[in-house]
């Protein structure tokens, strides 16, 4: 498949927060990646659905400096992408808590370990905390929390260092329905207060419709963009009124049929 490069609508560069560029990567020889470009704009939700093994989540790493590329370019706030930066966080899919420390020392384990990362204060720790819905808990061990709760601190490692951007490997796929949309809602909410540059990375059709702007579908390996849909539902969204709303399934219809799903 040629080169595509698909925008929702017209952009100025002040706008743009990520810049991607004829993108490609191998892996032993075998072409994952070919020629992707995207754009994403300051603070907006954009989600990249795409088959098993299309390179949904080596795209996220290397936007976020964690792999060479090997060819193109990922340009972030107007610099060049080649090591991780600080203006990013990365909520990876397992929750990657240490059994034997506390939340708060799990949610500080990321600054701790950085020599010069911005420690924060006990005021902005307590307040992510709260934003994080784990006030009461944090002196708990990960192994006396739910499985949603785990997943919470490990957004709050990611958020913690207050990154311009949040780049997410489907951390929710191994969670049953109803907790995987409550973390929706707690996504959501601090999304939408806190209105940071989020790349979600999900198999679920219908949840990149209910939380995105724009949602970038991707083909199989090697993968390349076959289609960017910009989501025009009105914020803020509550599951349930929104998934009531007509073009909300007119959506997980499109993107079903881009995906092969009818």
């Amino acid at each position: 498949m040629g080169k595509v490069h698909l925008v929702a609508r017209d952009v100025t560069a002040r706008e743009i927060a990520l810049t991607i560029t004829g993108v490609s990567k191998l892996f032993d020889g075998r072409q994952i990646l070919s020629n992707v470009d995207a754009q994403v704009r300051h603070c907006e939700f954009v989600s990249v659905l795409g088959p098993s093994g299309c390179g949904k989540s080596t795209l996220l790493r290397l936007i976020a400096g964690l792999a060479p590329l090997d060819g193109g370019s990922v340009i972030l706030f107007d610099e060049e992408v080649r090591t991780p930066s600080a203006d990013v966080g990365f909520v990876f899919q397992t929750s990657n808590l240490l059994p034997w420390l506390s939340v708060r020392d799990n949610l500080l384990l990321g600054v701790s370990l950085e020599r010069n990362a911005a420690r924060p204060s006990e005021a902005q720790l307590a307040d992510l905390v709260e934003t994080l819905g784990l006030t009461g808990f944090e002196a708990s061990l990960p192994h006396q929390l739910s499985g949603g709760m785990r997943h919470r601190v490990a957004i709050g490692q990611a958020l913690v260092r207050n990154p311009r951007v949040l780049l997410m490997d489907e951390p929710f796929g191994a969670l049953d329905a109803l907790t995987r949309d409550r973390l929706n809602m707690e996504l959501l909410r601090i999304w939408q207060r806190d209105r940071k540059t989020v790349v979600l990375v999900t198999h679920s059709i219908s949840e990149a419709v209910l939380l995105s702007d724009r949602v970038i579908v991707m083909s199989e390996r090697p993968g390349t963009i076959v289609e960017d849909v910009a989501i025009d539902l009105p914020r803020p969204r509550d599951p349930s009124r929104t998934r009531e709303d007509p073009a909300f399934g007119d959506y997980v219809v499109r993107l079903s049929r881009l995906m092969g799903v009818e």
